[in-house]
């Protein structure tokens, strides 16, 4: 590659794979795929993301950044047929080096010196015209030589799959905290009917979005993977009308569509909603779905908030999803032990494990784990319970210890 490519070869940057073309035991071609563009207005504008799931489902997208045909005869459709068996195991292989399968592949073709045939006779699409930058260090520059960009999708719909905020990439989408499609948002004991039971703190006067939707598209943009309210407002733009439906959001009659809370409007509700209500409902929602899902355990532990040394936080979440249920401010010094059993106290947590460190290795906690909330529990025991400890040591157990 390095002494016939025009552009040569060195390295591909990121993600990457090669492959040689094989044809009666001699090589023929050779490909080389890699991470693909941060950014190309037509292949942008086909999949319709915006900026804040782009930047998550790039590695979805492989760039075929080299290819070459090394013989020397000319032999009918080749480059076209190379290219074709390529595709067929390119998002398997690259799923079993990198654990994640490829969507879409992309190639920019320099029109000054190819046409990009080979590239349409294998299916592949042309979108339009590079503006004639490259990327470097972060930078871009001008060099005044477009390019062509041509995409193959791999999947069906493959531009939806990308450009839905809650698409799980049949569960390849890990920047998520968890699936939304797998839990219940607008039916029995779903998201919108625990929503419902939180006060609203607005004036009636001027509202045009209800209290409901905007918590709604607020928490599942959190748990999709977004961060601030910027990123909240993105998320809410970029999710699909039957999304928005299922998250109550409001039916513009002049659009004939459903609308998005913006940026402004999620912000303004969030800061002045009442922060422990919203965090019993949704604590409480996301138990109940996800019970029964996996195997259950919550664990109880204390942290003190970096930057503010008077607050010291308990949180419940779950050892799976690492889903924080439920939060409750304590005193550092002696505070978790009663306020384990208060932040517990409403969860449902009937036929689950509670684990916790050797702090809360208390009497008192284990009986109201199994007496009054019927689970079971798992805690450590060091020195603080030395009694206890010693009565273990005696049993001379092997870890662990055999039925």
């Amino acid at each position: 590659m390095g002494r016939h490519h025009y552009l040569g070869f060195q390295r591909i940057v990121g993600e990457s794979m090669k492959y040689v073309a094989v044809l009666k035991g001699t090589w023929t071609g050779l490909i080389g795929w890699g991470t693909a563009a941060l950014k190309s207005r037509h292949r942008d504008q086909w999949i319709g993301w915006v900026s804040a799931v782009q930047y998550k489902r790039l590695k979805f997208i492989a760039n075929n950044v080299r290819f070459l045909i090394l013989s020397d005869k000319r032999i009918h459709n080749l480059a076209s047929r190379i290219l074709s068996l390529n595709l067929k195991r390119l998002s398997r292989d690259w799923e079993a080096v990198y654990g994640h399968p490829v969507i879409v592949a992309e190639t920019f073709v320099d029109r000054g010196r190819f046409q990009g045939t080979c590239y349409r006779a294998a299916g592949w699409s042309e979108l339009g015209p590079t503006r004639g930058y490259r990327r470097n260090g972060g930078k871009y520059y001008y060099h005044g030589k477009a390019k062509t960009i041509f995409i193959r999708p791999l999947r069906r719909n493959a531009a939806r799959i990308l450009s839905d905020p809650l698409s799980s990439l049949n569960g390849y989408n890990k920047e998520g905290i968890v699936d939304i499609n797998a839990l219940c948002l607008d039916g029995k004991g779903g998201l919108i009917e625990h929503l419902r039971m939180i006060s609203e703190p607005r004036k009636a006067r001027g509202i045009r979005h209800g209290k409901v939707s905007i918590l709604a598209v607020a928490i599942c943009a959190l748990l999709s993977g977004a961060k601030g309210f910027n990123a909240m407002g993105e998320w809410a733009a970029g999710c699909s009308q039957s999304i928005l439906r299922k998250l109550w959001c409001r039916w513009d009659c002049r659009k004939k569509k459903y609308v998005p809370p913006s940026e402004p409007t999620l912000r303004r509700l969030l800061q002045q909603v009442d922060a422990a209500e919203v965090d019993r409902a949704v604590g409480a929602w996301l138990l109940s779905q996800v019970k029964g899902m996996k195997e259950m355990a919550v664990a109880i532990d204390g942290k003190t908030v970096k930057g503010a040394k008077s607050l010291h936080l308990l949180s419940a979440f779950l050892h799976h999803e690492g889903v924080v249920i439920g939060q409750k401010e304590v005193a550092a010094a002696g505070g978790e032990i009663e306020g384990a059993r208060q932040l517990l106290k409403d969860m449902d947590l009937r036929g689950m494990v509670v684990t916790a460190d050797a702090l809360h290795t208390q009497h008192e906690t284990a009986a109201f784990l199994v007496k009054d909330k019927e689970a079971d529990y798992f805690f450590t025991v060091k020195d603080n319970q030395s009694t206890l400890k010693g009565d273990i040591e005696a049993l001379r157990w092997d870890f662990p210890p055999s039925a």
